[in-house]
């Protein structure tokens, strides 16, 4: 990235990842952490539904088609909505670490543009961890990937507890996650959300 700001450069004492030991075998499909997701659950109508594969190391690739509900420019990809992919992206990665993180910083270069009905291929990997700091980045490939890059993204995600999602979060939505009977679907609502 261009612009990088030195809040998303790993300092020093930051270690390279470690994929956990129960993560998803390479090549396995993550699924959506929470069904109401925006980026990854099924249960939007207008959402990315945007799916990650666990990669080899600390790693994930993902796809998602740009649809007409997420233009912003007539025929184009809103810059927010691939902001989202991004983000969404990047959080998958937690899940190969085992931990429950939130994004912290996200910064998004936009390379070019990303027309409807185009299949965005997303990349990311953990670059460096220090304490509860997850360093990360990705890039979208236009059509898959070797195809031209248009967006890259930096982040920073920050391990949390889950009090966070129950201290924070809209009662009804937190109380449904927690009654599901299914615990691992209880669990994984709340992995990967800010």
């Amino acid at each position: 990235m261009s612009g990088t700001s030195a809040r998303l450069t790993p300092p020093a004492g930051a270690v390279k990842p470690v994929r956990h030991p129960d993560a998803p075998a390479p090549g396995e499909l993550l699924g959506s952490h929470y069904e109401h997701c925006f980026g990854c659950g099924g249960g939007q109508p207008h959402g990315l539904h945007l799916q990650a594969r666990a990669g080899e190391g600390v790693d994930v690739t993902a796809e998602f088609t740009v649809k007409a509900a997420h233009q912003g420019a007539p025929g184009l990809a809103h810059g927010g909505v691939l902001a989202t992919a991004m983000d969404e992206t990047l959080g998958s990665l937690n899940w190969l670490l085992r931990v429950i993180a939130v994004t912290g910083r996200l910064e998004t270069d936009y390379v070019l543009p990303v027309p409807v009905d185009t299949v965005l291929f997303l990349e990311a990997e953990v670059t460096a961890v220090l304490g509860r700091k997850i360093f990360c980045r990705a890039t979208g490939r236009i059509g898959g990937p070797e195809g031209p890059v248009a967006v890259r993204a930096e982040a920073l995600f920050i391990e949390v507890k889950v009090d966070h999602f129950i201290d924070n979060g809209r009662p009804e939505e937190i109380q449904a996650a927690m009654s599901d009977p299914d615990q691992v679907r209880r669990a994984r609502a709340f992995e990967v959300n800010p």
